[in-house]
């Protein structure tokens, strides 16, 4: 089997019709027709079920699918990386990244690259948890991620920087004129909280660290980004956990911040596939001198709010 051929094949999937798959591709349909069979001869089976109007996957072209895409995608990831090892001015970058991390630090992040390195051209994929960016990064979907440390990640992590987690609270706030805020004293307050909220210990992070500090939170909205919930915060919903910079940076909102006494932080890294190259190291460079990093003074981690695992797990 071919490289086109696995190609051909995900375009009439996606198209559900050799005839629109043909004029996709810019074939003709017979040597569309000519590839498909000859691909299902190498694999020993019908890939497709061939219908009056249209096709659909057979069960052994369900199985096969995944497959050719992660080859697909793996030879469009290695153009790029050859392209860009030869040099940082040429070429593309596919960057991933969570979705507070994408509008708190990469529009001036991408801004200073393109100052500098007008000749590649940037695309950026966002999500809403780090296991979702973990899975899209694995497939091949982005030459890079950045975001909080992965776990067990087979390939390269490169730790750029360091994100402070602080709480918002609107300026009318019996808290206001405070800087620091321990958990109990929160214990009666309502909750803003996001899907993106990892998962410790098999439970959401917030109920976790409330449950150590003695009280179960009460939760009065959930939104789908931190943004949302930084907003609904500062309107006085309710209390929410949020990356410093998004605060500060994206968000813009009239609010009051308070960091948790003890301090919560997380690393903020870059993890690819393989070692970046080109291009690709380029950016993670530029990232290390971007990316925000927490003063000494309010850095100290308490082992029983947050230790390795679990702090740094926050997204």
């Amino acid at each position: 089997m071919s490289l086109r051929q696995m190609e051909y094949f995900l375009t009439v999937v996606d198209e559900a019709s050799f005839t629109r798959a043909a004029e996709v591709l810019h074939v003709t349909q017979s040597a569309l027709s000519h590839q498909i069979k000859a691909l299902e001869r190498s694999v020993g089976g019908d890939l497709l079920e061939r219908l009056p109007r249209g096709v659909r996957l057979t069960p052994m072209g369900r199985a096969f699918r995944p497959h050719a895409e992660l080859a697909v995608r793996s030879a469009v990831q290695a153009r790029r990386a050859a392209r860009a090892a030869a040099g940082a001015e040429g070429g593309e970058l596919h960057v991933a990244a969570v979705h507070s991390v994408a509008v708190g630090i990469l529009p001036d992040v991408f801004a200073r690259w393109r100052a500098t390195h007008p000749g590649v051209l940037l695309h950026l994929h966002e999500y809403a948890t780090t296991e979702a960016l973990e899975e899209e990064v694995e497939r091949g979907t982005a030459d890079l991620a950045v975001g909080p440390a992965p776990h067990d990640w087979p390939g390269t992590v490169v730790t750029v920087g360091e994100e402070e987690i602080v709480l918002v609270v609107p300026f009318d706030d019996r808290f206001a004129g405070r800087t620091t805020v321990t958990l109990p004293e929160l214990a009666d307050r309502p909750w803003v909280r996001c899907a993106m909220e990892p998962v410790i210990e098999g439970q959401r992070f917030l109920d976790w660290a409330c449950g150590r500090a003695g009280f179960r939170p009460y939760t009065a909205v959930y939104t789908e980004h931190t943004s949302t919930a930084v907003r609904m915060a500062a309107a006085g919903v309710g209390v929410c956990t949020a990356p410093s910079h998004i605060v500060s940076g994206a968000v813009g909102e009239d609010c009051v911040v308070l960091t948790p006494d003890p301090p919560w932080r997380r690393a903020l890294t870059v993890f690819s596939r393989v070692p970046p190259t080109g291009a690709a190291e380029a950016f993670v460079d530029l990232l290390r001198t971007s990316c925000p990093t927490v003063p000494a003074s309010t850095t100290a981690l308490a082992p029983h709010v947050c230790d390795g695992t679990a702090a740094t797990a926050l997204a």
